[in-house]
């Protein structure tokens, strides 16, 4: 018995978890029906977490399930960048082969920074969305290959996870929409202490309804009693179990320790912790076995056999001899699909790892680092450099460390791997000082630094400085999210350039890092940071950091102060970048250029540039520019009225940034069609292509975006409340710390929409005095032009309103007044002009069917169908109040056009506008006006027409008010009135209007004037 329970620790009989296993394969029957699923499994070490996925992934392979197992990896106390993923990836790559490469095909050497055998990772920009790029391709790339095969994907011991593997999971988990796909990660509950790195994500997951949460329990005594009776192959003694159970507490690892303990010693007591009970069966071995555990134990949480072979330093058949004894004794299990060995279990791990002692912890580290730079083989190819770089940093040998931490530091950033890139560059300046010099005089800028121009140093001769690595630190934090570290770089870096005070390029560098993180923070707009760079290098030769400083000068000003400043150094630095031979500055400010010049009124010539530049940045690969291109220019084609043109742009834009995974790059995009969709006419698509930018965006302004986008269709399509729940959301995603006229006009359109929407007219004109005030910045008639036509059309709409006529004519001479400042060269915005016109003479009861006339001939050769729709009915409005027969047929027609228009858009304020009027005047827009055999007007025996004037004797209009509005005559109205009275069985005006509003005949006397615009 005793022999048995030596090579059978763990029961062959699986206990308990009948819920949680139903849990997970309810899972695999979702996936398998199209449904991606994302979980995690949550349960203090030694539960029985890893047991329950095996099961799982039993049960799964029956289904015909492909399963792919990937752990995060300790090395030291360090974990491998990617790691579960890259093992993952792997399996995958290994069970389903052709699959796999028809769905990376095109990226494999992007996918390569995760899987390096796909072979050379690509160099590419290191810029904010490089790890999301990298994250997009790997969901895609899952997706693809679960499309026609259930997959499941198993991410063991999330609790050791490196930051990426964190973030890209979380992303995963976000992100994932089809697929016959499992996602599952396990982690220790018990290790989440409350400044666990891990601790933000679940908090973060737990908010996703996609994800679901599994905990694993302890056993119970009944649980405990199966278990043992598994492990000894017999019925246990009640008496053991309840010892077993008591000492356990139900922890499945713990339960077969003791059983294993109480067969070995006969009792159950032999120590006084768990944690010497797990030492005890290691002490138990022979010496040798003893030494190779304690070197597995320092190796990793997996040591490759040839690698422990070479540290050992033993003779071949003592050293398997030592690894047999470990094995039968169950403290060592050979490692699933490799030549390797780890422990059974890491808590056993843990406890030999701490029994160390410093000093022999260092030994241990330094001859793993030594056996791997003799022979680099002894490890997996993109494991060797992080190994290597942890080796020599916990044996405590800076002029060995140092290097290697660097080396590691570059394998990270190719990899987007920028969390762990940022904790290397900090060992590496913490091992600064400590290395000798002259290890550090060979090290060389080129070699560790991609970020950091050269400021007329030679990086191949040049030897690395500190201020290098805090340089390459401040962005891989800047990137990775870690912007608090990085604020406390720069600050650093810029003290010690004050201190040396010789070198301004380098400092106005990391004044330009510093404006980034400062923006990102939303401590400010980052003007400050970036006024101080162009002072440093102001009159200094042309050189990269001076390309650099003024394009972002440029850029910034084209969104914050657009004008002449911004188009000067938007032209110097393209000369500037041209001179040194910066080329993607130069394309990026080119962009910028093209931008300002469109804006500006050179709108053929700049359009060209636009072109121009889309096409080169293609060509070149330079992915970023590119990018942008496909943002910038789709957006001033839609500023000038050139929507069609736009639209395949801007598709083509979305395809090449998801191909490249440029999450908010492609989120701008969507933003931009969704405008140009509006334009058109295609709603529907419109409001997916709003939904998609705020669904897709990584940062906060694109999400903005979208959502800014979604209030404006609420609002035209009747929802007040729903446009106002956006504009809330929009205003929290673009906050107050970064102001841009592109942002705060849009904002400032739609705030005048729902106030006017709401019936708030004394806030739409506070809003539209807001605006005034600060003015229409050059270049932003795009924007201004819609909010003078929202103020516009909130005042004519309200002129029957009699607390609407205080302050009015402030308002319309104001909104005249700046109608004289806005650039109107392009046919869109000379149209809107006469319209916004046109409304301030409607609102002075001024307007007449020519003044219509001449907006409506303007807005027939645009394609904007809702502008021509509404301006359609004001025309015919205007025409009515002619009331001659030619005039009522011309009025029929435009009515006609504009409620078909508003009802393929779902434009419901137009159409019941228009329908309301046409019923007014007599008018018939499709056919009989449709009655209801419930209809409350019918039961009281109300004509159509008596109906009408009930309706504005409700809403307190007099006789002649009723009159003019109906086209009718003063006394034809008082006869209706009469009438009306007597049918209800009233005796005055207030009493008729209270049985209307008691049978909710007619909406609030508000909404009588909301909505037509």
């Amino acid at each position: 018995m005793l022999g048995i329970v030596e090579t059978r620790s763990v029961s062959p009989v699986f206990v308990g978890r009948t819920d949680e296993l139903d849990a997970l394969n309810d899972a695999l029957a979702r996936a398998c029906a199209g449904e991606p699923q994302a979980l995690l499994l949550a349960g203090e070490a030694g539960v029985g977490k890893t047991r329950l996925v095996e099961e799982f992934a039993t049960t799964a392979c029956r289904r015909a399930a492909v399963v792919a197992l990937g752990g995060c990896v300790e090395i030291g106390a360090d974990g491998l960048p990617f790691a579960p993923f890259s093992t993952a990836l792997r399996a995958l790559r290994r069970e389903l082969p052709e699959e796999f490469a028809a769905a990376a095909a095109g990226q494999e050497e992007e996918l390569a920074r995760l899987l390096p055998e796909l072979g050379e990772a690509g160099v590419g920009r290191h810029d904010e969305e490089g790890m999301a790029r990298l994250f997009e391709l790997t969901a895609r790339l899952l997706e693809r290959v679960a499309a026609d095969r259930t997959v499941v994907v198993a991410l063991e011991d999330l609790h050791w996870a490196d930051a990426s593997t964190r973030h890209l999971l979380a992303y995963l988990f976000r992100t994932l929409r089809t697929g016959r796909l499992v996602v599952l990660a396990t982690y220790r509950s018990d290790d989440i202490h409350r400044r666990h790195p891990l601790r933000p994500l679940l908090a973060e997951l737990d908010r996703l309804r996609t994800v679901r949460r599994l905990e694993l329990s302890r056993f119970n005594r009944t649980e405990v009693g199966r278990q043992i009776a598994g492990i000894l192959a017999q019925e246990p003694d009640p008496a053991q179990v309840d010892e077993i159970f008591e000492r356990s507490d139900g922890n499945a690892f713990f339960v077969e320790e003791l059983a294993v303990a109480a067969h070995e010693g006969g009792c159950v007591g032999l120590t006084d912790s768990l944690r010497d009970l797990l030492l005890v069966r290691v002490e138990g071995l022979p010496e040798s076995a003893q030494r190779v555990a304690r070197l597995v134990a320092e190796g990793g949480s997996t040591v490759g056999y040839r690698l422990l072979a070479a540290v050992a330093g033993l003779a071949e058949d003592d050293l398997i001899e030592a690894l047999r004894a470990a094995v039968n004794a169950n403290i060592l299990l050979a490692a699933p699909g490799g030549d390797g060995y780890r422990f059974r279990h890491s808590l056993v791990r843990e406890a030999v790892g701490d029994d160390l002692l410093p000093g022999e912890r260092s030994r241990l580290n330094r001859r793993y680092a030594e056996a791997l730079e003799a022979d680099p083989t002894l490890v997996p190819a993109d494991e060797r450099v992080m190994r290597l770089a942890s080796y020599w940093y916990h044996a405590h040998d800076a002029s060995k460390a140092l290097p290697a931490v660097l080396d590691a530091s570059v394998t990270a950033r190719r990899r987007h791997a920028y969390s762990e890139q940022l904790r290397l560059l900090e060992r590496a300046m913490e091992l600064w000082d400590t290395a000798p010099e002259d290890i550090r005089a060979e090290l060389r800028p080129v070699d560790y630094t991609e970020v950091y121009p050269a400021c007329g140093c030679d990086p191949a001769t040049t030897p690395l400085r500190y201020l290098d690595l805090m340089a390459e630190a401040a962005v891989a934090g800047r990137l990775c999210g870690e912007r608090e570290r990085a604020l406390k770089i720069t600050k650093r870096a810029l003290r010690l350039l004050e201190d040396e005070g010789d070198d301004p390029q380098r400092a106005a560098w990391f004044w330009v890092q510093r404006s980034r993180l400062v923006q990102a923070q939303a401590r400010g707009d980052g003007w400050q940071e970036l006024g101080t760079a162009q002072d440093l290098v102001r009159g200094l030769p042309p050189s990269e950091v001076h390309a650099e400083v003024l394009s972002t000068v440029a850029n910034w000003a084209m969104l914050h102060e657009p004008g002449p400043d911004a188009f000067s150094a938007a032209e110097r630095a393209v000369e500037y970048a041209r001179m040194v031979g910066a080329r993607d500055i130069e394309l990026n400010a080119r962009l910028t250029l093209g931008c300002l010049m469109v804006d500006g009124g050179d709108v053929d010539a700049g359009l060209a540039e636009l072109y121009e530049v889309k096409e080169r940045a293609v060509e070149e690969g330079m992915t970023y520019v590119a990018s942008r291109a496909h943002v910038n220019l789709p957006s001033e084609l839609e500023a000038v009225g050139r929507s069609r043109e736009a639209v395949p742009i801007l598709e083509a834009g979305i395809a090449y940034s998801r191909k490249y995974g440029q999450l908010d790059s492609e989120a701008w995009m969507w933003g931009n069609l969704c405008d140009s969709l509006y334009s058109l006419g295609r709603w529907d698509d419109a409001a997916e292509a709003a939904a998609t930018a705020l669904r897709v965006g990584h940062s906060a302004k694109p999400q903005g975006a979208g959502a800014l986008r979604l209030a404006n269709l609420a609002l035209v399509r009747g929802d007040v409340a729903g446009a106002a729940a956006h504009l809330a959301t929009a205003r929290a995603h673009y906050g107050t710390h970064d102001p841009m006229p592109q942002q705060a006009l849009p904002l400032a359109r739609i705030v005048i929409g729902v106030a006017a929407g709401e019936g708030r007219l004394l806030d739409a004109r506070a809003e539209l005095e807001r605006v005034l005030d600060a003015g229409f910045p050059p270049g932003t008639q795009r924007y201004g032009w819609s909010v003078l036509l929202a103020a516009a059309l909130a005042e004519a709409d309200a002129r029957d309103l009699a607390t609407a006529e205080e302050g009015r004519a402030v308002a319309l001479d104001r909104i005249l007044v700046a109608v004289k400042t806005l650039t109107t060269g392009a046919p869109v915005w000379l149209a809107v002009e006469k319209w916004v016109r046109a409304e301030v003479r409607r609102a002075e009861g001024q307007d007449t069917p020519e003044l219509w006339s001449e907006v409506v001939t303007a807005f027939e050769h645009l394609d904007h169908p809702y502008d021509l729709a509404r301006v359609r009915y004001r025309m015919a409005e205007s025409l009515l109040a002619g009331g001659g027969e030619p005039e009522r047929a011309r009025a029929t027609e435009l009515l006609r056009l504009a409620h078909a228009v508003a009802e393929h858009l779902g434009a419901r304020p137009l159409a019941e506008t228009v329908a309301r009027l046409a019923q007014r005047a007599r008018l018939t827009l499709t056919g009989t006006r449709p009655s209801t055999p419930d209809d409350p007007a019918r039961a009281l025996g109300l004509t159509g027409r008596e109906r009408d004037v009930l309706r504005l004797v409700s809403a307190g209009r007099t006789n002649r008010q009723i009159a003019e509005e109906l086209f009718i005559s003063p006394k034809t109205a008082s006869v209706h009135v009469s009438n009306i009275l007597g049918k209800l069985g009233v005796s005055g005006r207030g009493e008729a209007a209270a049985v209307a509003h008691r049978l909710g005949l007619f909406p609030p006397a508000a909404e009588e004037w909301v909505g037509a615009g």
